[in-house]
């Protein structure tokens, strides 16, 4: 994306959203030229507790302000806030929102242009349910043993659809400058579950490819982490050409789908990436033109 392509530019953001997803949806939303705004309670984000840089990084470019919403006051900021805003950005449970007056009959009658895109756990009857991102992974089964998964996709996930929603946000605001429709549309209230995210993430698992027996789950020879001597190999030699490739330097006899499927062929290749160093791997991937990272100790 070049910087000059802003779609977000002039579209005015109100985050509440505390922790990650609403964060990384808000840093997303600042890049693509939205202005953002956030209010924090007194005792701040936790995620600036957590990691003070990934805090910085996540608010960069970000308005932040300070406000008790559980007073006369803060509300005062809230409602001032809300006013100047096209999008406000949440992250609480509907009770939550509820007791903060944020409910979206009330918010859509006070502010009636203003959108609202509310990040939750699980949708629907589930959005009260209590849950953070492993069990979303865990229930839509991307976590199958029992180390923690290497990043938080489903915040992640769930962060990207937030700016995506945020966009259909923007494109019924739009409206009125392209000089279709009302020229003070309604706002929209759209709902981000990261359930939902992770469900999504989930698909090529639910669909078998990602399975032990799928050709990306480990069956294929060509697509899988290797031990070498120094380290690690991630290889991706999935298509025709890249595994005939790895075959021949692996000195695999034939190379047709089957092949790769074999015991014999895994063995082969496992014993080829064993006998050599992450550098002669490195080197191998450049001159043969292969998919493979090397991972050193």
């Amino acid at each position: 994306m070049t910087r000059s392509f802003a779609p977000l530019h002039g579209i005015r953001i109100l985050s509440l959203a505390l922790n990650l997803p609403g964060p990384a949806a808000l840093m997303r939303c600042r890049r693509l030229g939205a202005s953002c705004t956030k209010l924090e309670p007194p005792s701040g984000d936790p995620m600036g507790h957590y990691d003070r840089a990934a805090y910085a990084q996540l608010h960069e470019g970000v308005k932040v302000l300070q406000a008790d919403l559980k007073t006369s006051e803060g509300q005062q900021v809230l409602q001032r806030e809300l006013a100047r805003s096209d999008i406000l950005l949440t992250s609480f449970r509907p009770s939550a929102i509820a007791k903060l007056g944020l409910g979206w009959k009330e918010l859509h009658t006070r502010h009636p242009t203003l959108s609202q895109v509310a990040i939750v756990g699980a949708p629907g009857a589930r959005a009260e349910e209590p849950g953070h991102d492993l069990t979303y992974l865990a229930d839509n089964g991307l976590v199958p043993g029992l180390e923690l998964p290497a990043t938080l996709y489903a915040d992640m996930g769930g962060s990207l659809m937030a700016s995506e929603a945020v966009l259909q946000a923007a494109l019924r605001k739009h409206e009125r400058y392209a000089g279709e429709g009302d020229p003070h549309p309604e706002g929209l209230y759209l709902e981000v579950a990261l359930s939902d995210a992770a469900a999504w993430l989930a698909l090529p698992r639910r669909w078998g490819l990602t399975q032990p027996a799928g050709s990306v789950g480990g069956a294929h020879a060509g697509y899988r982490v290797y031990a070498c001597k120094d380290g690690r190999a991630a290889v991706a030699a999935l298509e025709p050409h890249f595994a005939r490739r790895l075959c021949e330097a692996a000195g695999v006899s034939g190379s047709d789908v089957k092949a790769l499927f074999a015991p014999g062929t895994h063995e082969a290749v496992a014993a080829f990436f064993a006998a050599r160093t992450c550098e002669e791997l490195d080197r191998l991937a450049t001159e043969q033109d292969l998919p493979i990272h090397a991972m050193r100790a």
